[in-house]
């Protein structure tokens, strides 16, 4: 997330870039009533699931490759058992949207085995969907980013998805050591705004507006002024009332890695995501002494580079 998290659940706009990390899913039709499925970076080997159990309880490592199968199979009224294999360029704890990967990879690998034709919309509306079912709370852009690839400009459910005109851009990124959980972040933000609407509806109005800047810089690749607006983003994040009225949805890791980042030279730095834990992003042309500077504060420096191709085929894992 580049800018707009929370206001995002609001139906206020959004920026989010699709990075070069991939996860793969391979997918295979089997004569079998079950469902098996291999992630080893989830520590999942051979799990079993017998097609007439799919509406029971399962474990969340699997949760939503089941449920985007259950979804796939209810909506084109197609069945069959399946051998499901998935591996993965990084590890779910960076909070990279590693569920909304797997939704989003399942559905294209069904919509291969079973020969029906889907486009990017489909299948954004069908893993956002499975990703709804199990969190409850979100607004799909981390789905989108996972099919369309490159730099989003956003609105809440997909009602827009327009990719940026842009094929570049400086953004370091630094892993605090903290994995945070969006959705229950999510959930204690809308708690707070509840008891104080107008709060909050002012915050998010200052989001957009700071968002629908960033898009035009973004595109005119004027950085500097993009950093700045991280900055101005970062700020109404710490307003926030919740959880903490110190810091808000971001935490003194955070604060200390976006401080860090600063003195190394980038022109702004701020959280990536729900906050209190999970990733900040900087940007900058002094890459590798902002990575230092962040490895310094205690963060853990992550090479990653924006994926312009979003959603593919490959032939193998």
């Amino acid at each position: 997330m580049l800018f707009g998290e929370h206001a995002v659940v609001y139906h206020r706009p959004c920026l989010v870039a699709a990075i070069s990390q991939r996860l793969f899913l391979e997918g295979e039709k089997i004569p079998e009533n079950k469902i098996f499925i291999s992630a080893p970076e989830m520590g999942i080997f051979d799990f079993a699931v017998s097609l007439f159990d799919l509406e029971k309880e399962q474990p969340k490592e699997v949760k939503f490759i089941l449920e985007a199968i259950k979804n796939f199979f209810r909506k084109y009224k197609v069945e069959s058992g399946l051998k499901i294999k998935t591996k993965s360029q990084f590890s779910a704890e960076y909070g990279f949207g590693s569920s909304s990967a797997v939704s989003v990879c399942t559905i294209k690998a069904l919509a291969e085995l079973f020969q029906i034709k889907m486009g990017k919309k489909e299948i954004f509306d069908l893993a956002y969907k499975t990703v709804l079912d199990i969190q409850k709370v979100g607004s799909g852009f981390d789905v989108a980013a996972a099919v369309y690839g490159g730099i989003l400009y956003f609105l809440t459910g997909g009602k827009i998805i327009q990719p940026l005109k842009v094929k570049k851009i400086p953004l370091i990124v630094g892993y605090t050591g903290k994995k945070a959980s969006t959705s229950e972040i999510v959930k204690r933000v809308k708690s707070e705004m509840e008891k104080n609407p107008d709060y909050y509806e002012n915050l998010f109005d200052q989001i957009e507006k700071i968002v629908e800047k960033a898009k035009t810089k973004i595109e005119n690749e004027n950085w500097k002024e993009v950093g700045r607006l991280m900055l101005e983003n970062q700020k109404i994040l710490r307003k926030f009332k919740t959880p903490s009225k110190k810091y808000g949805v971001s935490s003194p890791t955070i604060e200390k890695l976006i401080r860090a980042s600063l003195e190394a030279g980038a022109y702004g730095a701020k959280l990536s995501g729900a906050g209190r834990g999970d990733c900040i992003i900087a940007l900058g042309r002094e890459k590798e002494k902002v990575e230092k500077a962040i490895k310094k504060a205690g963060g853990v420096p992550l090479s990653v580079r924006i994926d312009f191709e979003g959603l593919k085929i490959e032939n193998k894992i």
